[in-house]
């Protein structure tokens, strides 16, 4: 697959029992601010096979995105409710009380070009004074 499929993957892992995240906020972790539709795709296709736990993903609105009738709907939020996430009279989760507020992972910094560049001119002046 792809790295963006691969990070999503990875960010979705990484959501712990009793939060949810959004869409948009796994696209932005998986290091792709448009790609909150591809979030859907990957849940949608893989999050069986890969055991993803796809139930702690919902809309920004703080929502579920499943349709209600034979779409998953009633599944999700059983799932959400047994592990503590409770929904208001109108179907929404608190963000602000049940959302993720994922961490950075550490990962190592990229290395700039310029940087690359700067210390390959130091090796190779210090190899002509040689």
């Amino acid at each position: 697959m792809s790295a963006l499929y691969d990070e999503i993957v990875a960010a979705i892992r990484r959501i712990p029992r009793g939060r949810v995240a959004t869409y948009g906020q796994i696209a932005v972790l998986a290091g792709n601010t448009r790609a909150a539709r591809t979030v859907s795709y990957v849940l949608h296709s893989s999050a069986r096979k890969l055991d993803l736990p796809w139930h702690r993903v919902i809309n920004a609105r703080g929502t579920i995105s499943l349709p209600r009738e034979g779409g998953g709907y009633d599944l999700q939020k059983r799932r959400l409710e047994a592990e503590g996430v409770v929904f208001d009279s109108q179907d929404r989760v608190d963000l602000k009380r049940f959302g993720w507020q994922a961490k950075p992972e550490n990962k190592p910094k990229p290395v700039r070009k310029k940087k690359l560049a700067n210390q390959a001119a130091k090796k190779i002046e210090k190899q002509t004074r040689e």
